[in-house]
C-alpha cells in the first residue's frame, strides 16, 4: 500500500487525510524501522506493509466507534503503538494511555510521542492485569490488538472502562464465541461484531465491540496466575 492508495483507502473510512498525518506517519516508519534493528517491535518494516498491516489497520477502528465522540481511550499491549499511536496523529482529542508490559517498547514510545510532537498522551510500563487494579473505570474505551484469547482479553480490560464505556477488540478472526462466560461475570455484553478484509491482501480482521453494563467486581482482574490456571 504506497501513500497515495493509503489516503483514498483511509478516506474510504470516513477520515480526512492531511499533509500532517502523513508526515507523521512517515516519520513513524522511519523510527519504527531504525528502533527494530536495536529491539524486536515488529516483523514488518517495510515501508508499504507498515502502512498497511500497521496504520491502515490501526484506523479500521473507526468501523466500531465514532473517535471523534470519545475523551480517552486506553490501548491495552500496545506494542510499538498500535492502534493507540495511530489514533492519536488523526484524532488529537484523545486523551490516550499507552500500557506496555516492556520497557524497551516504553522507551521507544517515548521517544516517538516526542517526535510526533503528539500532547496529552500517557506511557504505562505495567503489566495489563496489574494496571487495571489499580486504575479502575476511568476510561471511555479500551482497546487492544490481538492481545491474549478473548476471555482473558475482557478481564484485563472491563475493569478500566467507566460505566457504559466500550471495549473494541481488535482480532484476527471471531473468537466473541469464547468469552460468554466472562461476558456474564464481568457484567458486559457484545454490542457488535464487525468483519471485514484488509485491502490489497485480503486477510480477514474482526472488531468486537463490547459495552460495560454496570460496575466491575473487585475481584477481577485477578493476578496473572490465577488468569493463567483458569480463563473465565
Amino acid at each position: 500500500m504506497n501513500i497515495n492508495e493509503f489516503k483514498e483507502e483511509v478516506e474510504k473510512l470516513g477520515i480526512l487525510v492531511t499533509d500532517e498525518n502523513i508526515s507523521k506517519l512517515e516519520k513513524y516508519a522511519d523510527l519504527l524501522k531504525e528502533w527494530n534493528e536495536k529491539i524486536n517491535l515488529t516483523a514488518i518494516t517495510e515501508k508499504n506493509q507498515v502502512f498497511l498491516k500497521h496504520f491502515y489497520d490501526s484506523l479500521t477502528l473507526i468501523k466500531a466507534i465514532d473517535l471523534s465522540q470519545v475523551h480517552s481511550l486506553c490501548d491495552l499491549g500496545t506494542g510499538a503503538g498500535f492502534p493507540g499511536v495511530v489514533l492519536k496523529i488523526f484524532f488529537p482529542n484523545l486523551k490516550l494511555t499507552l500500557v506496555d508490559a516492556l520497557n524497551k517498547r516504553i522507551n521507544f514510545l517515548d521517544i516517538l510521542i516526542k517526535e510526533l510532537d503528539l500532547k496529552d498522551v500517557t506511557l504505562v510500563h505495567s503489566r495489563a492485569e496489574e494496571y487495571g487494579r489499580d486504575n479502575r473505570e476511568v476510561f471511555d474505551v479500551v482497546t487492544a490488538r490481538a492481545l491474549s484469547s478473548f476471555p482473558i482479553l475482557l478481564e484485563y480490560g472491563i475493569p478500566l472502562l467507566k460505566v457504559n464505556g466500550h471495549l473494541i477488540a481488535m482480532r484476527g478472526f471471531n473468537d466473541s464465541n469464547d468469552g460468554i462466560n466472562a461476558l456474564k461475570v464481568l457484567g458486559c455484553k457484545i454490542n457488535n461484531v464487525t468483519s471485514f478484509y484488509l485491502p490489497y491482501e485480503n486477510s480477514t480482521r474482526t472488531l468486537v465491540d463490547v459495552v460495560k453494563l454496570g460496575k466491575t467486581s473487585l475481584k477481577y482482574p485477578r493476578r496473572y496466575s490465577e488468569i493463567k490456571k483458569k480463563a473465565l
